[in-house]
């Protein structure tokens, strides 16, 4: 089935080849179901040769400890903004720094709840990660190259290319790193056969109205799937602090500074904080510190990442 699955990728034109591979390197490649598939057609995106990795816990553990009772705050969107402006105006955060720093923790929490050991191709642990064109879609490319790092064969869906030079700088770096990119979103069926799961990196806390195209078709197609999908900050098409009950419902959130409010509405069975950068004073002012009586979790040790919901 899934040689099937790949078959139509390539003949629907959604991988397509963006260079030439170095052939003095093939012998030390090890390339991915897809690309292994694909390449002779010259459909893949490759532009340097895919070194193998291995990650995740070994002994195919699951996510990490939960973090100790306790009430936590929930931002709306007015005050999830001011912390940012203030981060940025106040602190001289740049919005390189932040990204950076909430990419690597979703790239994170996602190895430590779905290990490569424990994946359905674990040999070929591919994953589809779906960018939008503002910053959270920013947040799922740098959460791609760290997931490549970390040995996962990641695979970038993004429609709606920014023209800043910060995301054309994050585009880069994956393409150069073998990231392959779709020209267009697979149907639900195949999505489910060539992939383990999906990151779902395309609207933030910022998303207000209706779907526009080619997100329109992007969020139905998700709803379908039967893979996990890992939604970063918020669910895409979801109201910041009411939801939506018949939108993306994903297996797993990663709140990002703080959770949102519609994160109390979250059913799926992974729920994480990441982004652990907010200083002690800005916690304070937001009443995000102990010992106010709704507060940020403390991260444990050295960890970018808590697990609030397991």
């Amino acid at each position: 089935m899934l040689r099937t699955a790949l078959f139509r990728l390539s003949q629907s034109g959604i991988i397509c080849r963006t260079a030439a591979i170095d052939a003095s390197r093939r012998h030390s490649t090890r390339l991915t179901v897809i690309e292994r598939h694909l390449g002779k057609q010259g459909c893949v995106s490759i532009q340097h040769t895919r070194s193998m990795a291995t990650t995740g816990d070994s002994k195919g553990k699951g996510a990490g400890e939960e973090s100790p009772k306790q009430e936590v705050k929930f931002l709306g969107q007015e005050e999830a903004q001011k912390i940012d402006q203030e981060l940025f105006n106040e602190y001289n955060y740049s919005v390189d720094q932040l990204m950076e720093l909430a990419g690597l923790s979703c790239a994170t929490a996602i190895a430590k709840t779905y290990p490569v050991s424990t994946l359905k191709n674990s040999d070929d642990p591919t994953v589809l990660i779906c960018c939008g064109p503002g910053n959270n879609g920013g947040d799922g490319l740098v959460c791609a190259r760290h997931l490549k790092l970390f040995g996962y064969f990641p695979s970038v869906y993004y429609p709606k290319r920014s023209e800043k030079q910060l995301f054309k700088n994050l585009t880069t770096q994956c393409e150069l790193m073998d990231i392959p990119f779709l020209n267009h979103l697979p149907s639900p069926q195949l999505i489910d056969q060539a992939y383990s799961f999906v990151v779902d990196a395309i609207f933030g806390f910022s998303f207000k109205g209706e779907l526009r195209p080619p997100f329109k078709e992007v969020i139905p197609t998700l709803k379908e799937l039967s893979i996990p999908i890992c939604s970063i900050d918020v669910p895409s098409g979801w109201h910041v602090e009411n939801g939506d009950p018949n939108g993306l419902q994903p297996e797993m959130l990663i709140s990002l500074t703080a959770p949102k409010k519609c994160a109390k509405l979250f059913k799926g069975k992974y729920h994480f904080l990441g982004g652990r950068f907010v200083p002690a004073d800005l916690e304070k002012k937001y009443e995000l510190s102990l010992p106010h009586e709704l507060s940020l979790p403390q991260y444990p040790g050295t960890d970018c990442i808590l697990q609030l919901k397991q």
